[in-house]
């Protein structure tokens, strides 16, 4: 049987000192009882030592605090930073204008300097103010840029320097680089082309 007696037609003998080998038994177990049930689980990794439950929850909150930070700040590089900054500054200038009073008159500068910088068609002082802007700005140093005949293209599109003479001393792989381009894509084409002929 599966509490260890044995089975069948058994004698009183027999009987009463299996009952006091049980009570024995389960008397001699009763402190691993007492012992195990306030004793507290340890758990094991796949290599016998045992685990630090607190510390490993202590890891995954601060990786989920991690990932949550680099999460919201990816979230805040997709929307744009410009247009953040330009969607926070329209909302201060709402405040702004909600702060203000509902009748606006001929004294707010506000006001007068939002009309000022507005560019209307046909404004005959227009040009004047374009022109005076254009000098100012002129006033301000500025690097000097080539201005001689179109120069030769190159892989980066970089403008040559300004005291550059026109004269060009490469050894021709620019050239042949963008020849080779050209061919290629018109190989493509062609190709392309011949493949839906028939169509």
């Amino acid at each position: 049987m599966l509490s260890g007696v044995k089975a069948g037609l058994v004698s009183a003998d027999v009987l009463q000192r299996e009952q006091q080998e049980l009570r024995r038994h389960e008397r001699n177990n009763k402190h691993l009882e007492e012992e195990s049930r306030h004793s507290e689980t340890v758990f094991r990794d796949k290599s016998g030592r045992k685990r630090d439950l607190a510390q490993e929850q202590l890891e995954q909150r601060q990786k989920a605090e991690a990932q949550s930070k680099r999460d919201e700040q990816y979230a805040k590089w997709g929307k744009g930073l410009a247009q953040g900054r330009q969607q926070q500054q329209n909302v201060e200038d709402a405040i702004k204008e909600m702060q203000k009073p509902l009748a606006r008159y001929i004294d707010d500068q506000d006001l007068d300097r939002m009309l000022r910088e507005q560019e209307r068609e046909g404004d005959p002082m227009a040009e004047f103010i374009k022109k005076r802007k254009a000098k100012e700005n002129k006033e301000k140093k500025e690097k000097p840029r080539y201005s001689g005949p179109a120069p030769p293209l190159n892989r980066f599109n970089i403008w040559p320097g300004h005291r550059w003479d026109g004269v060009d001393r490469s050894n021709g792989f620019e050239q042949q680089r963008f020849a080779r381009i050209a061919n290629k894509k018109a190989v493509q084409e062609l190709a392309y082309k011949w493949s839906v002929e028939d169509m």
